[in-house]
């Protein structure tokens, strides 16, 4: 398509450093088209519609503009409805660049004009590769820092790229930048300057990106999944990473009411608990908290059974928004109310025995619904039993 000039919009989705840019830049060079690119960070509704109005006046022309936009995702949504148009209509070519997942980032309309390209992060070998092109490279790169650097250092900075190929780039060019010149000009790099640089190279976390998400499902599922090792490794990739602790604490309380529920009641207990120390002591000290309360959720008993049955109230609730509530469990606050039946049929269970009335508290149409359905699990075995006992008693005294 870049060779035959035939290019459709497209989004080039991939991490930091995989080529969205370096694409994008190949068809600057080689399309006959006008290429125009644009940064999301810095353009507004003004500058879209002053670039959207060249294009249409170019393609009256007959010329096609092709529009570069890096970071595609921080465009809102009436930002990015600003292109609809213009990529209906065909006067742009969009080539939308973001490292989030275009899913949840890209509108819907705009997305399904497009094509989607997923860029895969370089491999430690191909990223190692770049490296020594760059220490060759006289133009561009730094042969002329005539570098001394072993190999087993260069393969250090590829790890710690991690597939990005601009970080490890740059983690090297600070390097070099740090390194002792002998008498003749050459820079040496040895692997205290290396363990310098990449201490510099604060690890980059998008606390509202796709990564954010990845790692909290990750902690998520491994609590849920009963593995203490797993929750811990996910939990200090996260707080490492400079994540939010009381975000994190917030979900910690939610694995507590969502994955555990009554199996053990001491969780969500727990999990608030750490939330309360981290604003107590604050960070880094408050970490062990979180961790604590991520180990207990890890290796309580699990149950489902309040998600579940909330999951049916929800849908319940909405298809009987107008359901009213039944007179016997309205209270008679005035006589007037009184006159009308609120209260009527009421029943205090304090004065029966066992603490028990054949009373339904469902609405009539909903009175064989069963909501919360308890496990064998922990705690809620009791509960399971004390439910079965109450419902065999309904059975045997409900007129």
């Amino acid at each position: 398509q870049i060779e035959r000039d035939e290019l459709g919009s497209m989004i080039l989705w991939g991490p930091p450093g995989s080529g969205k840019t370096t694409l994008a830049t190949i068809v600057a060079h080689r399309t006959r088209s006008d290429f125009v690119k644009f940064s999301a960070v810095l353009a507004g509704i003004k500058e879209i519609k002053e670039v959207m109005a060249a294009a249409e006046k170019g393609r009256r022309y007959g010329r096609r503009t092709v529009l570069f936009i890096d970071e595609i995702h921080r465009f809102n949504k009436a930002q990015q409805d600003a292109f609809l148009p213009y990529v209906e209509r065909g006067d742009v070519v969009l080539i939308g660049a973001t490292t989030e997942n275009p899913s949840f980032e890209v509108n819907s309309a705009l997305l399904s004009r497009a094509k989607v390209y997923m860029l895969s992060p370089l491999s430690t070998d191909e990223v190692l590769t770049l490296l020594a092109r760059a220490l060759k490279d006289e133009k561009r790169g730094l042969a002329a820092e005539r570098v001394e650097i072993s190999e087993e250092l260069l393969r250090q900075i590829a790890v710690f790229a991690n597939g990005d190929a601009r970080a490890a780039y740059n983690t090297l060019e600070t390097a070099v930048a740090a390194a002792d010149r002998d008498a003749g000009g050459r820079a040496t790099v040895t692997e205290a300057i290396i363990e310098d640089a990449i201490q510099r190279k604060m690890l980059l976390y998008d606390k509202a990106g796709e990564e954010h998400y990845n790692l909290i499902s990750a902690l998520h599922k491994s609590v849920r999944n009963s593995d203490p090792d797993a929750a811990l490794y996910w939990l200090g990739r996260m707080l490492e990473a400079g994540e939010d602790p009381l975000y994190v604490a917030r979900r910690l309380i939610r694995m507590a009411s969502e994955d555990i529920g009554l199996a053990d009641p001491a969780a969500l207990g727990v999990s608030v608990a750490a939330m309360q120390a981290v604003h107590f002591v604050g960070m880094p000290e408050g970490n062990l908290a979180l961790a604590q309360a991520a180990v207990y959720l890890a290796l309580a008993p699990k149950s489902n059974a309040l998600y579940a049955g909330y999951s049916d109230v929800q849908t319940d609730a909405q298809k009987t928004v107008a359901e009213p509530v039944p007179l016997r469990l309205r209270n008679p606050v005035t006589g007037l109310v009184e006159h009308l039946g609120y209260g009527k049929g009421y029943q205090y269970a304090h004065d029966a025995p066992g603490r028990l009335t054949e009373m339904q508290c469902l609405p009539d149409n909903l009175k064989d619904r069963r909501y919360y359905r308890p496990t064998d699990e922990g705690f809620e075995r009791k509960l399971k039993e004390k439910l079965q006992a109450i419902e065999e008693w309904r059975k045997k005294y409900t007129r």
